[in-house]
């Protein structure tokens, strides 16, 4: 059968390649805070989840979300049921648009900032992960060494964080920041327990 994650990925795959064999297409799917406030194209806080700057930007997601999506909506469904599938599908999509809260407050006003990509959002996915079970091991592409989600959450988020102030860098590391806090929350919200348990690994 095949899953929400399998859907998403086939999705944004087909319209990122539309994105790559057609600029004009894409720069209507960019999100623009500019435009969102100035010019009223709220479509804009979605549709920049469905393009990519090129074929590393769209592997790089998908293949994260592929893995760690359907291992979380496989989770979710097993505790939910049904509920849980729509669930899983909250949490990407308004994580991708909770992705955009910080950059457009920083940005609304700024007619040359730029964003597309579902990094935001799968970093909603990533995160809800996370704490739904912290002990998972994860891989990071350039450090092939298991390391416990609980560990790489905080370590990743630091580096966000880090990476934001600094600035200079092209990637929207607010954006991520947005998702992942997204994620974590509506965890936090479906199941209180999740965020006692993963306070006690530290304790």
């Amino acid at each position: 059968m095949i899953g929400i994650t399998e859907i998403i990925v086939a999705l944004t795959c087909l319209i990122s390649i539309q994105g790559f064999n057609n600029q004009n297409f894409q720069n209507q799917c960019l999100y623009v805070p500019y435009s969102v406030k100035h010019n009223n194209e709220y479509y804009r806080i979605i549709s920049h989840m469905l393009v990519h700057a090129d074929f590393a930007h769209l592997a790089f997601n998908m293949i994260s979300l592929y893995y760690l999506g359907s291992f979380l909506e496989m989770e979710l469904s097993y505790a939910y049921g049904t509920l849980g599938t729509y669930y899983y599908l909250l949490i990407y999509l308004f994580g991708g648009i909770a992705a955009t809260v910080l950059p457009f407050i920083r940005n609304s006003d700024n007619s040359m900032y730029r964003s597309l990509g579902a990094s935001g959002a799968v970093s909603s996915v990533v995160f809800a992960t996370i704490i739904w079970n912290p002990e998972l091991e994860l891989m990071l592409l350039f450090i092939p060494i298991p390391i416990k989600a609980y560990i790489l959450g905080p370590l990743y988020l630091a580096y966000e964080y880090f990476a934001m102030k600094k600035g200079g860098s092209g990637i929207a590391h607010d954006a991520h920041i947005g998702g992942a806090i997204f994620g974590i929350l509506f965890v936090l919200l479906i199941d209180a327990n999740k965020g006692v348990e993963f306070l006690e690994i530290f304790i």
